[in-house]
């Protein structure tokens, strides 16, 4: 089947088909960097890492883009407030660009960790303010914003589509917006594309109307339209952006350029915890470095990926818990076809149709990046090989390369769980887990009750080699560690 994708601007799904054809550009609403990233963030960038990948997987070249926040994130989202980068850096008593250095560099080594790979571009929107001010500008001589005493905003009431992504009306919008009596907006739910800094505000820049700084909406629009241009292919982001910042994005876009913006809108959907989502401001939420002490990064991946993007994901311990016991489960699977890969046996083929389980996994990818089908397709395919493994007979080597090569591209290349390394799956935190070793320990003597005496030296010398040492008595194997 094509790739079909769940459009939020239409609702529903639609054959994906890039502006221009044979190149795909993707732009990411990526954190704003004032804390630690928490498993929120982490669902988000690994939704998003997959689809990268499946697209790169399905031939594509994709320019993706995904933003670093340093500026004109205020800490109400209904526009107005403090700029939180500013609030975090008068409470550590440091200078802002401190606090976006020290962030911005966590947030890349807890990705990095999550094996999310790299987007292409990382601009940041104080690089940027010349490209905001310049649509601002073309926003005013168009008559869809207006200044007042060095700010200026957005019109809600000119631009006609302004709902068509969130599918809000007007009244609705106007219920919702807390009225100010000192307002100096025309209209309750007009949007700041410019905020005039006072006097003791640090981030300021100058602009046509007096020192001041960018709202957070203009930034996505200006840094998406430098690198894709005026109309794109898939702009991302969490759901909780839907609304407001990607329906002004949309706005202030289309009516600075006269086009449609992007073409295709993906939301992935929240974390919550016992139900409620999680967040900074809720005081709920869990860092990716105190999640990565309990659990290896490839698990917390793992447990994301078990919920398709579009769903919530209730995070517990127990779930995680619940999702290492899997986890480990595939990745015995390949560590053992490994092993039995280095023994460079002959024999026949083994039994099982790679081509059919491809199949599968593209369509189910193809779907909308049902990564919770591929997986579910995955551990079919386990099952299958354990039992061929385990029936003591000999299969060739290169019929076992292609199952390993089948695991790799799409456990690996696609969704990136699967790692190359042996060693990188088998242990958590440096520690070799205890049911693994156990495991390898019940292949190791079925190996050799079938006198595959080859194989079970080799189980004890590389376990000897990640520091448990084997001890063989009448009574069974016992293990400790060394290192």
């Amino acid at each position: 089947m094509s790739l079909q994708i769940y459009n939020t601007l239409t609702r529903k799904k639609e054959e994906f088909k890039p502006v221009n054809e044979g190149e795909v550009g993707m732009y990411v609403c990526g954190p704003t960097v004032y804390g630690d990233s928490h498993i929120g963030h982490a669902k988000s960038y690994v939704s998003f890492d997959v689809i990268y990948r499946h697209l790169r997987y399905l031939g594509y070249p994709v320019l993706y883009i995904q933003n670093i926040t340093d500026v004109g994130h205020l800490t109400d989202d209904a526009d107005e407030g403090e700029d939180k980068i500013e609030v975090e850096a008068r409470k550590r008593k440091l200078q802002p660009m401190a606090i976006v250095e020290r962030y911005t560099r966590s947030y890349f080594e807890d990705m990095d960790r999550l094996n999310i790979l790299r987007p292409d571009i990382s601009p940041r929107a104080t690089g940027h303010i010349i490209e905001q001010i310049e649509i601002i500008k073309s926003l005013i001589e168009k008559g869809y914003a207006y200044e007042i005493n060095g700010s200026v905003y957005f019109s809600i009431e000119k631009f006609r589509d302004y709902g068509k992504l969130s599918g809000r009306s007007l009244d609705e919008m106007i219920a919702g917006v807390r009225v100010d009596s000192k307002s100096e907006k025309r209209h309750p739910a007009d949007f700041a594309l410019w905020k005039k800094a006072e006097p003791e505000h640090i981030m300021k820049w100058q602009s046509p109307w007096g020192e001041g700084y960018p709202g957070w909406h203009i930034e996505c629009s200006a840094m998406s339209m430098k690198y894709l241009g005026e109309h794109f292919d898939i702009h991302g982001g969490g759901i909780e952006n839907q609304f407001p910042h990607h329906e002004c994005e949309i706005a202030q876009s289309e009516a600075a350029t006269e086009k449609p913006f992007a073409k295709y809108w993906m939301h992935n959907n929240m974390v919550t915890v016992s139900g409620q989502k999680m967040g900074k401001s809720l005081g709920n939420f869990v860092t990716l470095k105190d999640a990565f002490e309990q659990f290896h990064p490839l698990i917390i991946r793992f447990f994301i990926l078990q919920s398709h993007y579009r769903s919530p994901l209730d995070f517990s311990n127990e779930a995680l818990a619940a999702a290492k016991k899997g986890y480990d489960r595939l990745v015995n699977t390949v560590l053992v076809l490994r092993q039995r890969i280095d023994l460079n046996q002959n024999g026949d083929a083994v039994p099982i149709d790679p081509e059919t389980y491809k199949s599968k996994m593209i369509d189910a990818m193809n779907d909308d990046f049902n990564s919770p089908q591929t997986i579910a397709h995955l551990f079919d395919l386990s099952r299958e090989v354990n039992q061929y493994l385990n029936d003591g007979k000999q299969y060739s080597t290169s019929s076992l390369q292609k199952i390993e090569e089948l695991f790799l591209e799409f456990g690996n290349t696609v969704l990136g769980i699967i790692p190359d390394s042996i060693e990188m799956t088998s242990t958590i935190n440096g520690a070799i887990d205890a049911d693994l070793i156990q495991l390898l320990i019940d292949v190791r003597q079925e190996a050799r009750k079938q006198k595959q005496f080859a194989l079970s030296d080799m189980i004890r010398d590389r376990l000897k080699e990640l520091g448990v040492l084997l001890e063989d008595t009448r009574e069974g194997t016992n293990w400790k560690r060394t290192k």
